[in-house]
């Protein structure tokens, strides 16, 4: 088994939008196995129910890598609290632990084992931008970060791609995952 990348959109969004296809492409040129899947049930149906689909869909290992955008990345917290088996690297892109704003948010858990998120995963990166238009900002990466460690990075980015922010590539991560 060789490396693997597993790539998980916002919510609302599917695996072909902003920098995911790049970043597909660059992990396939690296010899990365990549999996994006898409998720359309993503912050709709309650995490409780979502879940373990998505566990059930993928294998995780020591040689493997998580990228989560938005929505995506308030998902790998429940991965990783849930997996049975530590993982490489994740990288939380405009990820968020609570509430951003005043949307519903059934991706969310109630709460959290952080003993038991910082155990299953080798490296942890959150990217964050302090001018977030949904409130997936440096204060919710800030939030992660006290009770995880790992690396805290704060960009002036907006939300790292949407609708109206065309972000067709993004160097940072393709330099940040081994």
């Amino acid at each position: 088994m060789g490396r693997k990348a597993i790539l998980f959109h916002g919510t609302a969004a599917h695996p072909d939008v902003v920098w995911l296809p790049w970043l597909r492409r660059r992990l396939a040129e690296r010899g990365y196995a990549v999996e994006a899947p898409h998720y359309p049930g993503l912050n709709v149906e309650p995490i409780a129910t979502f879940l373990p689909k998505v566990l059930a869909a993928h294998t995780f290992d020591a040689d493997t890598v998580l990228v989560g955008h938005s929505g995506g990345a308030a998902l790998l917290l429940a991965i990783l609290e849930h997996i049975d088996t530590p993982v490489d690297q994740a990288v939380l892109v405009a990820g968020y632990c609570t509430r951003p704003n005043s949307e519903d948010e059934p991706v969310l858990q109630e709460a959290y084992d952080w003993a038991a998120i910082r155990a299953r995963v080798r490296d942890l990166y959150f990217i964050n931008s302090r001018e977030d238009p949904y409130g997936c900002d440096d204060q919710q990466g800030r939030a992660m970060f006290e009770r995880l460690g790992g690396t805290q990075i704060i960009r002036d980015d907006g939300h790292f791609g949407d609708i109206d922010q065309p972000y067709e590539s993004f160097e940072l991560l393709d330099r940040l995952i081994d």
